[in-house]
């Protein structure tokens, strides 16, 4: 039975074969005049400035007029502002009004991108009927990464060897394309849990219908509550397997992203925070304040405040400086 489970595995890896790539945390555009980069610098930096507040990402702008950088560890809001200056680019005027106007352009595109690689993923693996909301999950996983590792491709991964596995013992294929391709889901939620991913993705499968061998299956690759099926143990084995080849994954990569996400949210914690975006590799903290909670005189004492509570749950290397936004916006119609 050992040469046999072997074997069944062996043979399975040697049906897959998946290219995968390194995310990093720059993204390159073009310029096509030195005029264009002046405009969308603006006086005194006003426009550069006004976009990397409402992004959340650092535009690096030096002497090559021929391309700008975007640097964010966070690749959707790296598309966003892309593609927000591709637009203003395109369109010619450059100024903070529409900015902000193709950001949120930018924004719903985007999304609308992320649902589109989502429904495409799941119509590939011949997943039919699925939540709108995991849908959204899938096409989300598009722009995040594992240890390096981009995770729909490895989420696509899991679940083509869970289904090559699944057929050689005679489990339902079905069951396992599906689970092994949203085993992950927990990585992409939005919803700030103590929870690790695997159990944050059992309970967001569960609550959008998933069959209990599907949810026990995600809950269980690390783990974490008992196996229920003998799914389970198929998408923990596939997923040992794609994440474990020699090269795939760069574990202080991850380690660096989850460091730069808990500072934000330990900064969005705060009722005053509207938005809150690590910059420069976590050296530096830009925070958008509510004008309407906060006012100018208690903003150095809130940078304190919330300096003393990252350095207290928080450890990182070197300084981290905070930059606190607080703007007043005043719109007349007549």
């Amino acid at each position: 039975m050992h040469f046999l489970a072997k074997k069944i595995i062996i043979q399975s890896i040697q049906k897959l074969a998946t290219s995968f790539s390194i995310e990093n945390s720059i993204s390159l555009l073009n310029l096509d005049s030195l005029k264009m980069k002046g405009k969308l610098i603006g006086k005194n930096g006003e426009n550069l400035r006004f976009l990397e507040n409402l992004t959340g990402v650092e535009i690096i702008i030096d002497e090559n007029p021929e391309y700008i950088l975007l640097s964010s560890f966070n690749p959707i809001r790296r598309e966003i502002a892309k593609l927000a200056i591709v637009q203003l680019i395109f369109h010619g005027r450059i100024n903070p009004s529409r900015i902000e106007e193709m950001v949120f352009y930018s924004e719903k595109k985007i999304l609308n991108k992320i649902f589109k690689i989502g429904k495409k993923s799941l119509i590939e693996m011949g997943i039919r009927i699925i939540h709108p909301e995991l849908i959204k999950m899938v096409g989300t996983m598009k722009f995040r990464s594992s240890y390096g590792q981009n995770l729909l491709e490895h989420s696509r991964e899991v679940a083509n060897l869970a289904s090559i596995l699944s057929s050689e013992i005679g489990l339902n294929v079905k069951f396992a394309k599906r689970a092994g391709l949203l085993h992950d889901i927990g990585k992409v939620s939005d919803i700030e849990s103590e929870l690790s991913h695997a159990l944050l993705g059992m309970n967001l499968a569960k609550q959008f219908g998933e069959h209990p061998y599907i949810w026990n299956s995600i809950g269980s690759h690390h783990d974490e509550i008992e196996m229920k099926s003998f799914l389970s143990p198929i998408i923990q084995i596939s997923d040992t397997i794609s994440s474990s080849r020699p090269g795939i994954r760069r574990k202080n990569y991850e380690l660096f992203l989850k460091r730069l996400n808990e500072i934000e949210n330990l900064a969005m914690n705060f009722n005053v925070v509207k938005k809150a975006f690590a910059l420069q590799s976590g050296k530096e903290l830009r925070v958008i304040v509510e004008s309407e909670k906060i006012d100018e005189k208690k903003l150095s004492q809130f940078s304190c405040d919330l300096l003393k509570k990252i350095k207290t749950e928080i450890k990182f290397p070197g300084e981290l400086k905070i930059t606190i936004i607080r703007e007043n916006k005043v719109i007349n119609l007549t």
